[in-house]
């Protein structure tokens, strides 16, 4: 009976580590499958949906064309004076106004530089059809350091990580109590240093603000990070370990999204919704208002942002004082009392455990600061750069229009070839010039920005140089019914990345151990898995790019989460748990931030257009991108990185999965996933 015993219990021990391997990436992929789910949902379709808009005067055919296939909430204004300052308060994203034989278009960049871009040309073509003449006029104009409104976003993405990790590393320091009577005041007090960090390096570091916003941002960045820390720390105490999780899952999965960066009314109207109740898109409103708007309209904001922070606060007190000191007088339980300041018992614990948050809070500092520089550093203000476009004959529009934007020019001998470079995405546009006409053509599958910056400067070289000219589309693969921006690779790209470094970080999690033999055969059959599950929510649940790609897509996602989780548990089986930390840097703040997105390469910084082909990211996102819309063309040199990556990381993390000497790595596997699964999530 006992040999019996004996041989069993190695048995059941194999069993039980094989389900906890199977729970651990279970874990992975169904926070990987969420996050794609809401990220791609929520801002794969930016259109108007019951958007304000104000009219003022006698009825507008113009207005009545519009508003008939746009989603405008037309509100009526007794006089002009009422419309515009309604505008100027940021309460409306434009304004008509009918006046006698001419009317005036209002829009409002700093609003919604994108709903600028959808209802200033349905406007004018509405006018040009029924011969009216329409003046447009900007009211909150954007400023030079933040041209498409992406400062408002940027700047939440640090300040939501920021509040989140405090809260997350402190419940950790404190050995998981997360109730302590201190426990509020600490995290407001790093809320204000979070604050302080991020207000200096966007506004004095990096200027994406003027420095006459710093001091009214300062506040708000203090309340929002408060807000985040202080609520998220109540659910702990309320949940308890899994309450980590929650949080994440509530305040950075599907709070995120619905932020509302790019415009709230641009959303669609259920996550606008859900958005209203978290405080991701209370805080992109009251910085979006605060910039732009002198404060106006933040009543709401602040409200909703206070008693997240006030509720939080009172449960904490409940928790850590007011509940502890009811018990104990009602029981006498000594064991129920905070022991006093002078106890010697409790001072070493106290000193351990304030050391421990020192360095925890320390270390999101950092974490902040980097998501604060990188980022905002990458995407503030996209600027051109040796932007590849093409000419066919010759015309002094192309020398004008030189002055404004950067180009590497191509000289082509017909539009054919011009197209043909297109369809191989080797240029961005073209300028065709024949017999006195010109054409713009530009390529919206290959930027989101491109298209509009290039239209831009050229009709701005023609009215210079006194010619004419015509802009045209052409796509080699029209981007799909539901991604008309082009934005659905760069949001699909982000639960790849995060699924690749999870992945390994809660086998290390379930295992205690950074490797182990089959590890890198479970990272590769979850990579299969990860990417088959992207790919049919992506593809067929979100309808985000045309199905006839499926089948190539699926393993192009699988490649980039392998390449991901083999890098990561490679610096896990050298550096421990602090190669989680170092992917994180290496992927999300370094590698995410110089993939180019949906916007493109050259509209990086000179850094960042230099450091991304050397980082998985940008070689994923232009392989999945070109695979989809440019039938693979341009993607070798992606390719053979990726496989280079892959290749090398797997033969080294072989080699490391046979040493059988290692150290147990002591980690929470909810712990672990609630830290891995929000670093990266861009609102």
């Amino acid at each position: 009976m006992a040999r019996r015993l004996a041989a069993s219990a190695p048995a059941a021990e194999g069993r039980s580590g094989v389900l906890k391997i199977v729970a651990a990436l279970a874990v992975v992929l169904a926070a990987q499958a969420l996050l794609a789910l809401c990220l791609v949902s929520a801002q794969q379709l930016l259109v108007p949906r019951n958007m304000p808009f104000g009219v003022t005067g006698p009825p507008s055919p113009v207005v009545a064309a519009v508003a008939s296939r746009a989603g405008l909430d037309l509100t009526s204004y007794p006089t002009e004076s009422a419309v515009m300052d309604a505008a100027n308060q940021g309460e409306l994203y434009g304004a008509y106004l009918s006046e006698g034989s001419s009317d005036t278009l209002v829009v409002v960049p700093a609003k919604s530089f994108f709903a600028q871009t959808e209802l200033e040309p349905a406007f004018l073509a509405a006018a040009h059809k029924l011969g009216r003449t329409v003046t447009v006029q900007e009211v909150a104009p954007l400023t030079s350091e933040d041209p498409i409104g992406a400062v408002t976003s940027l700047l939440l993405l640090p300040l939501l990580i920021g509040g989140y990790l405090a809260a997350v590393l402190v419940f950790k320091a404190a050995h998981g109590v997360a109730a302590a009577p201190w426990r509020a005041a600490i995290l407001i007090g790093y809320a204000l240093v979070g604050a302080l960090l991020t207000d200096l390096i966007a506004g004095p570091g990096i200027g994406a603000y003027s420095s006459s916003h710093f001091w009214p941002l300062l506040p708000c960045f203090w309340l929002i990070t408060s807000a985040v820390a202080l609520a998220a720390a109540a659910i702990q105490a309320l949940v308890g370990k899994w309450g980590t999780l929650l949080v994440a899952v509530l305040f950075i999965v599907i709070g995120g999204p619905p932020a509302g960066g790019l415009g709230t009314y641009l959303l669609p109207v259920y996550w606008r919704n859900i958005g209203v109740l978290l405080p991701p898109q209370s805080a992109v409103t009251l910085v979006n208002h605060v910039l732009y708007f002198d404060g106006n309209d933040i009543s709401t904001p602040l409200v909703v942002l206070f008693l997240y922070a006030a509720a939080g606060t009172a449960v904490i007190a409940w928790f850590g004082r007011i509940r502890p000191a009811g018990r104990a007088n009602t029981t006498g339980g000594p064991e129920l009392r905070t022991p006093p300041p002078g106890d010697a018992a409790s001072t070493p614990n106290r000193r351990r455990a304030m050391i421990g948050m020192l360095v925890a809070l320390g270390i999101c500092a950092v974490m902040q600061s980097l998501f604060a520089t990188t980022y905002m550093s990458a995407g503030h203000a996209p600027k051109a750069a040796n932007l590849p476009f093409g000419v066919v004959g010759s015309s002094p529009v192309l020398a004008a229009a030189e002055k404004n934007i950067s180009l590497k020019v191509t000289q082509y001998p017909n539009e054919a070839a011009a197209k043909t470079a297109m369809d191989e995405a080797r240029v961005y546009g073209a300028l065709v010039s024949s017999g006195g006409t010109n054409t713009l053509i530009v390529v919206p599958s290959l930027s989101d920005l491109a298209p509009l910056d290039l239209a831009v400067r050229f009709e701005e070289a023609a009215r210079a140089t006194g010619q004419k000219v015509k802009v045209q589309q052409y796509a080699p693969h029209p981007l799909a019914a539901k991604d008309p921006f082009g934005l659905v690779q760069a949001l699909m790209l982000v639960p790849l990345l995060i699924g690749g470094y999870m992945s390994p970080t809660l086998l290390m999690a379930a295992t205690g151990r950074a490797a182990g033999r089959w590890r890198a055969a479970q990272l590769a059959g979850f990579a299969v898995i990860s990417g088959l599950v992207i790919d049919l929510i992506v593809c067929y649940w979100l309808e985000g790019f045309p199905s006839s790609k499926f089948w190539i897509v699926w393993p192009i996602c699988s490649l980039i989460v392998a390449v991901v989780a083999f890098v990561a548990a490679i610096l896990q089986k050298l550096l421990g748990p602090i190669g989680t930390l170092v992917t994180v840097v290496l992927m999300i703040l370094l590698g995410n931030p110089s993939s180019g997105g949906a916007s493109g390469v050259p509209y990086l910084p000179a850094f960042w257009r230099d450091l991304g082909p050397y980082l998985p990211p940008r070689n994923g996102y232009i392989l999945l991108h070109h695979t989809i819309y440019f039938d693979g063309h341009g993607t070798s040199q992606a390719l053979i990185n990726l496989l280079i990556y892959l290749g090398v990381a797997a033969a080294v993390l072989i080699v490391l999965d046979l040493r059988r000497t290692e150290a147990k790595v002591p980690t929470d596997a909810t712990e672990a996933a609630a830290v891995s699964v929000p670093i990266g999530a861009v609102p």
